[in-house]
This record gives structure tokens, C-alpha cells and sequence, in this order.
């Protein structure tokens, strides 16, 4: 539930606003539009709803929409009314050739397990729609991903978005462990794969960067909306690309089962025979949690033998799976 007059109270305002003013034949007076969307009536006086009003106009103008002023007559003097020019609002009739349909197609792909998968999906849909067909052909081999599987993702954004203060439990990268943070969230970016969120660590009074993956249990958004201000000159990436660093290739060794770990296989250094139907294999990564991810998608058919920091986060996520499940069934058992 969004805080009142938060950034999703606003945009729920300024989207009523939108459909009163273009879906009306006529200029509409201002105590038409107060009594046809519901937020300006709710002004606690009459200084309030102009002046939200008025920061409204000048939103709506700054975003393009074409808002036209004009005098209505009425019986006793001539008032200013409001409408959008459905005309000029309308967009033209759009036509895409044959590679720029091939990016969006591509835009798509790389959002196809993401959060993000949903609007992707119902674009290419409303296009499809349309009568615009994407050539699929052009872009057989590139399957660009951009992941955002990390429960924490969702949270993380909207505490950015409506910079709201954040706590959460977060492991360390060497020891492995686990401390509370309380956090200013500044920005989100992905680097080499993973995604990061940049703030300013409270406890520590300093600029922090948190991998999204090594935050364990909820995350926690705190006190109000616009709690704290980002500073002018952050870059989220330039500060992920400073204190993370750059990623050095690695090697891990690992046993699969015959006809098993396919994608590992096919860019394995070397696969030799380990007997009982095992294949002995070593690959090369840059990161270790999403190399973990990797391995733990394939269950029992495929063991890390090292390095031991792989080897510990499948191990770690195959707890928490075997934690999660036990949950369900005893949440199962008890309903019955």
C-alpha cells in the first residue's frame, strides 16, 4: 500500500486527470475537473486543489501531453476551460523495418526471466496485434538474458524509486557471514551478470555496494517516501565497476552424469571418463554465485568437486530448497 500523496498516489492522479481531459468534447472548468477526479476533491481547501492543480498542468506539459487552454462561456463571464487535443495525443501510424522489429524481438528475449517478463511479453502482443509481425528468423543463436530472479529485486527498486530506507540480512563474500544492514538505496544496475544495489550504509556512515543474491530473508522497507536525497553525481555502475572490480576467469571441476549438464559439456576445457556412467569435466566461470545458480539447476546429476566456494553455495542452496520444501509439506499437512 502506497503512502498517501506517494509517487504512486501522483501517478494514479495525474492518470485520471488525463482520461477526464481527453475523452471531452469541451474545455472543462477547473470546478468541473475538481469534481471529476477524485484526488482533487479530497483537498483538504481550496489553495490546495489549485495548487496541486496547477503543479499538475505544468507535469502533464513537461511530459508531452498536448493540454490545450481555452475560454467557455458561461452566464455571467467567460472561464477558462481545459481539454487534451485528441489529435495531437494520438500517435501516428506506426511502422517498424525489418531490424528494428529484430530489437525488439531481441529486447524481448533479454527480459524473458526477468520481472520484467510480463510488459515484454504484452508489447510484443500489442504489436502483434497491430498487424506487425516480428522476423524471429534474423536472431536464431543470440539468446540474450537479463535475469532478475533475486527475491530481493522487487523490494530493492521500489525502495529506490520511492527512496525509502531499507534493512535486510546480507553475507558477506568471504567468511560468509550474515549481518543486519540498514541502508539509504541510491541505485540498481547489473554488472558481469548479477545485480547491485548502491547506497549509503547507515551503520557504517558510508557508500556501500550490496550484491542482490547475498541478501538473505526479507527485505524491509522503513519510514517514509523520500526519506534522504541521491547525490547529483552518482553513477550506479561506476561505483559497482570501482569497488567490485573486474571479474578474472576461473576454473571449477565437476562430475556430470552421461547425457547430463549439456550447456556445462559444450563449453567444458576437457571432459574425460570418470566411470559408472560419470563425466568428469572442468569449466571455466567469472562468478561464483551464478555459476552456483548454474550447476544447482541441474539436482543430483551434476557435483562440484571445487573450487570449495562454488561447492558451498550449491550446497547452500540446495539446503535452502530442501528447507523450503520441508516447509510447504508441513503448511500441506496441516490444512488437511
Amino acid at each position: 500500500m502506497s503512502a498517501p500523496g506517494g509517487p504512486a498516489a501522483k501517478t494514479e492522479r495525474l492518470l485520471n486527470l488525463v482520461l477526464c481531459l481527453l475523452y471531452t468534447r469541451r474545455p472543462l472548468t477547473k470546478s468541473t475537473i475538481r469534481r471529476l477526479v477524485p484526488q482533487y476533491g479530497a483537498a483538504a481547501s481550496d489553495e490546495a486543489f489549485d495548487r496541486m492543480f496547477e503543479r499538475d498542468k505544468d507535469e502533464l506539459r513537461e511530459l508531452g501531453i498536448p493540454l490545450v487552454t481555452e475560454e467557455t462561456s458561461s452566464i455571467w463571464e467567460d472561464e477558462t476551460g481545459y481539454r487534451i487535443d485528441q489529435r495531437e495525443y494520438a500517435l501516428p501510424e506506426i511502422s517498424f523495418e525489418p531490424d528494428e522489429l529484430a530489437v525488439l524481438g531481441l529486447a524481448s528475449r533479454t527480459w524473458a526471466h526477468a520481472s520484467l517478463a510480463g510488459p515484454a511479453a504484452q508489447a510484443l502482443r500489442k504489436l502483434k496485434a497491430s498487424g506487425i509481425e516480428r522476423d524471429s528468423e534474423s536472431l536464431i543463436g543470440i539468446e540474450p538474458r537479463l535475469r532478475t530472479s533475486e527475491p530481493a529485486f522487487d523490494d530493492a527498486k521500489n525502495a529506490v524509486v520511492t527512496r525509502r530506507e531499507l534493512q535486510f540480512a546480507y553475507r558477506t563474500g568471504g567468511e560468509g557471514e550474515t549481518r543486519q544492514r540498514h541502508v539509504q538505496p541510491w541505485g540498481l544496475a547489473s554488472w558481469h551478470g548479477r545485480w547491485y544495489l548502491t547506497g549509503h550504509d547507515l551503520d557504517r556512515d558510508a557508500p556501500r555496494v550490496f550484491r542482490l543474491s547475498r541478501i538473505s530473508g526479507p527485505v524491509k522497507a522503513i519510514g517514509p517516501v523520500n526519506a534522504f536525497d541521491v547525490p547529483a553525481d552518482h553513477r550506479p555502475r561506476d561505483m559497482i565497476r570501482t569497488t567490485v572490480g573486474e571479474q578474472h576467469p576461473q576454473q571449477a571441476t565437476v562430475r556430470a552424469r552421461e547425457g547430463r549438464g549439456l550447456s556445462l559439456r559444450r563449453r567444458a576445457a576437457t571432459v574425460t571418463d570418470a566411470g559408472e556412467g560419470w563425466s568428469e569435466l572442468t569449466v571455466v566461470f567469472t562468478d561464483a554465485e551464478a555459476f552456483a545458480d548454474e550447476v544447482t539447476g541441474y539436482g543430483p546429476d551434476v557435483v562440484v568437486l571445487e573450487p570449495a566456494e562454488v561447492r558451498e553455495a550449491v550446497v547452500r542452496r540446495l539446503e535452502g530448497a530442501a528447507h523450503a520444501h520441508r516447509g510447504l509439506v508441513r503448511a500441506e499437512g496441516e490444512q488437511r
